[in-house]
């Protein structure tokens, strides 16, 4: 299957990448930047170098739409930056990226990828809807050949940045529910699901034990975000890991459980950013999307340790 990664490379996006790159089931044509976590043009700089890291220079990044549909500008949010860092990465330091962004927007190579590859083609998309949304726009046909996996909302929880709306969803609304309303094929990985997948600084342990310089930049990271966790969602125990469990279930559906149902995104009022089933849509008998409700956590933390821990391996030694 190939895949492009839709991504505001903060230190989940980080993980998802690499995931992407080590599953053998997976061909990653192409990296997409967007903002949220980072402004998107650190992003498509932590994007670049992650990929030189762990050998994977030829593929391409492209810089997406920088900022919300109804907004002229992007500002990364201060939670953001306590979160995943200035840098995005946990103000971890790899070295400055040989590569460049290519010149192709963002947006053009969806649309491009998904007339050449239709169902062979996942999009996984980890930050704000934007790139999607304005693929829809500008294309007739993308919402109806596209297969997207989203690491976004929370249908049956509540969200992270407000009582109701997660914080993909919560940057661009109108991105997101364009996307929802638009008929795509659309699985949405949300906080009902993601929260449930955690780490902890015993696994982080193992790959600064490697000896390696991916395994070093990746617990540097992650334990970064492990510590942001222990301030902002104590009751947790670790890490939630998003961003991968959308990649991993590109690769196995089957380690989820999914509602199927018609989805909305509120875009006024104290709800705006509310992923909720769409009630007009309620009984028509065509389901668009695939909410994940349930997941085998056991099994998804297996396959993630076993595949970042030998992508790390696989990195040059310590210096």
């Amino acid at each position: 299957m190939k895949v492009i990664l839709d991504l505001d490379t903060g230190i989940d996006d980080t993980l998802a990448l690499v995931y992407a790159l080590a599953s053998e089931e997976l061909e990653v044509i192409g990296v997409t930047g967007t903002y949220g976590n980072v402004l998107m043009e650190t992003g498509t700089r932590n994007d670049l170098a992650i990929l030189e890291l762990f050998g994977h220079k030829d593929v391409p990044v492209f810089a997406g739409e920088p900022h919300a549909i109804t907004k002229d500008s992007f500002e990364v949010l201060d939670i953001s930056a306590f979160i995943h860092g200035r840098n995005g990465i946990g103000e971890a330091l790899i070295p400055e990226p040989e590569g460049t962004v290519r010149d192709q927007g963002a947006v053009d190579f969806l649309i491009d990828a998904v007339r050449q590859y239709g169902e062979d083609l996942v999009i996984v998309a980890t930050g704000p809807m934007t790139n999607l949304a304005a693929a829809i726009q500008r294309d007739a046909t993308f919402a109806d050949n596209a297969t997207i996996v989203i690491m976004g909302g929370a249908l049956t929880v509540p969200g992270n940045v407000s009582p109701w709306a997660e914080a993909n969803i919560n940057q661009d609304p109108e991105a997101a529910d364009l996307v929802f309303r638009s008929g795509a094929k659309v699985t949405m990985i949300g906080l009902d699901v993601t929260l449930q997948t955690l780490l902890t600084t015993a696994e982080t342990a193992q790959w600064q034990q490697l000896g390696t310089v991916g395994g070093d930049f990746l617990a540097e990271a992650t334990d970064y975000y492990i510590k942001a966790y222990e301030t902002t969602a104590p009751h947790l125990g670790g890490c939630g890991l998003h961003d991968p469990l959308a990649v991993a279930v590109a690769v196995d559906p089957s380690l989820v459980t999914c509602l199927d149902i018609n989805m909305k995104v509120d875009c006024e009022g104290e709800t705006r950013g509310r992923t909720i089933g769409d009630e007009e849509k309620l009984n028509d008998p065509k389901k668009s999307v695939k909410v994940a409700v349930g997941v085998d956590v056991e099994r998804f933390l297996k396959e993630f340790m076993s595949r970042i821990t030998k992508a790390a391996a696989q990195t040059a030694p310590r210096g």
